[in-house]
C-alpha cells in the first residue's frame, strides 16, 4: 500500500500531539484513534496506519534486550541500565536474559541497533578471517 504525504503528515501530527516530553502517553493515543474513526477524515484509514508504525517505531526504540551467558551481578545490571539510559534518554525499557550460546559476553538490543561483544561474535568473526 503507497501512503501518500498527507496521510504521512497527518500521522506524524497525530504522533507529537501523543508525546509528553519526549515519551508516547497511551492515554493520549486511545483518545486520538478514538476522535479520527469519530470523525473520518478523507484517508483515515492510511493516517491510522502510517500513526500505528510511527508508534511501533518508538516502542522499539524504547525496548533493550541485555542477553549475557551467566546470570548478571546486580552492580553490573545497574552500570549497564545507566549506561543505556544515558545513552538512550529516560523511558528505557530494559530486560535482561541469559543465553549460554553466547558462552560469554554481551549482546545488547536497543531497537535496530546492536552490540555484540559476546565470544561467539568474535570467533565467527575469527572464522570469517580466514
Amino acid at each position: 500500500m503507497i501512503i501518500t504525504k498527507y496521510a504521512k503528515r497527518g500521522a506524524k501530527g497525530l504522533f507529537r500531539s501523543c508525546q509528553v516530553k519526549g515519551l508516547l502517553d497511551e492515554d493520549r493515543v486511545r483518545e486520538v484513534v478514538k476522535r479520527v474513526l469519530a470523525a473520518k477524515p478523507r484517508g483515515y484509514m492510511a493516517i491510522l496506519g502510517q500513526f500505528q508504525r510511527l508508534i511501533k517505531l518508538d516502542l522499539d526504540r524504547r525496548t533493550a534486550t541485555v542477553e549475557s551467558a551467566t546470570p548478571l551481578p546486580a552492580g553490573i545490571e545497574a552500570r549497564i541500565q545507566a549506561g543505556l539510559t544515558r545513552l538512550y534518554g529516560a523511558g528505557l525499557q530494559l530486560s535482561f536474559a541469559q543465553n549460554p550460546d553466547l558462552l560469554g559476553g554481551l549482546r545488547i538490543k536497543v531497537g535496530s541497533d546492536v552490540y555484540d561483544g559476546s565470544v561467539k561474535a568474535r570467533l565467527h568473526a575469527l572464522e570469517d578471517s580466514f
